[in-house]
């Protein structure tokens, strides 16, 4: 196995955990933002207030996108097993 092919391996392995976490922490940031101004806005410092929002929101996000999510890993696994033998060889 050459250095290339180990870095060109870690690439796409990083590749696909970024577009896996991406959508749920672009969620998570939009919602906490909103939730932030709304507690300055109010005054009201409660810690579930934000943390709730954030829980339903990510959650509802993986119902929605998790679909595509399971899509992206199972092409990933796939091009890793398929290129086994060729790195065995």
């Amino acid at each position: 196995m050459t250095p290339e092919t180990v870095m060109s391996m870690t690439y796409l392995a990083m590749k696909v955990a970024l577009t896996m976490a991406g959508p749920l922490l672009f969620v998570t940031l939009v919602v906490g933002l909103v939730i932030s101004i709304f507690q300055a806005a109010t005054q009201i410092n409660e810690m579930t207030l934000s943390f709730i929002p954030k829980l339903l929101a990510v959650g509802a996000t993986l119902v929605l996108a998790g679909p595509w999510l399971i899509s992206v890993m199972v092409d990933y696994i796939r091009h890793l097993i398929q290129s086994l033998p060729t790195l065995a060889g």
